[in-house]
């Protein structure tokens, strides 16, 4: 399959500097990002995004052009833990200072403007929301990208447990399967969050929207990479209910989200 490319308007050089060095603002705008950047069918926008700041930090930069690109990288899908991550890495070969100055700004951006259900700590969100965060859902966690927790609601009669996700953590592609009935209800209770099914477009839930999940329809659903996202799973009734879990939510495909 081909992938379309997402072409990048850029305007910085002109507005900065087109009247002094058009020449130079030309390059900046048009080939930098209107081509090398707009490359996307051969690394994702996140994938340059990682390299840039990446690039960037090992030279000692963290001027407004770093916070440019860490505020791009966030847009592109990079999720707190993940940029956290990056940088703690490239700190042993590009300098434990220069990863000093590299995190001041990063946490700038990852938590400037952020809401008490957007990237706060585990326990801020806590509180935000009626329902129990629970416990890691380890038993569960080679099924997502990412940290979820789950908290049991109610075991007996028709099961409704609720399930968090950190920003940025979703669950694989997955069915619901049954010989009768089942499928599943989702009910969002906190934060935003995505629910897509296989070859349609994502849905944004917020808290009170919900979603009805029919057996046979390849699905998931998870975290904003910016928000933490809670929502009640509802079992149907049926019978022989199994849930058949495939492959994980690329990159890619998750850094097209809003």
């Amino acid at each position: 399959m081909v992938k379309a490319q997402v072409k990048i308007q850029q305007s910085a050089g002109r507005d900065a500097l087109g009247d002094f060095a058009p020449e130079f603002a030309h390059l900046n705008d048009d080939i930098l990002f209107g081509e090398v950047w707009s490359r996307n069918d051969l690394l994702s926008l996140r994938d340059r995004s990682i390299v840039t700041v990446v690039a960037l930090m090992s030279q000692g930069l963290t001027d407004s052009s770093f916070k440019y690109h860490l505020e791009s990288a966030k847009k592109n899908g990079v999720t707190k833990t993940e940029m956290a991550e990056i940088l703690t890495h490239a700190a042993f070969y590009a300098g434990w200072s220069k990863a000093w100055a590299a995190f001041r700004m990063a946490k700038e951006v990852w938590t400037s403007g952020a809401d008490s259900t957007a990237l706060s700590s585990l326990d801020t969100y806590a509180q935000t929301i009626i329902f129990p965060i629970g416990k890691p859902n380890d038993a569960y966690a080679k099924y997502f990208v990412g940290q979820s927790y789950l908290a049991p609601i109610v075991a007996g009669g028709v099961p409704i447990a609720n399930v968090t996700f950190e920003p940025g953590c979703r669950n694989n592609w997955h069915i619901h399967n049954a010989t009768k009935g089942g499928g599943q209800t989702l009910v969002c209770v906190g934060g935003r969050g995505y629910y897509q099914e296989w070859g349609k477009e994502p849905i944004e839930l917020l808290p009170g929207d919900a979603v009805y999940i029919p057996t046979g329809v390849k699905h998931w659903h998870g975290a904003a990479f910016d928000s933490w996202f809670s929502h009640l799973a509802i079992e149907v009734p049926g019978e022989n209910n199994s849930n058949e879990w495939l492959e994980p939510v690329s990159n890619e495909e998750y850094s097209k989200l809003k």
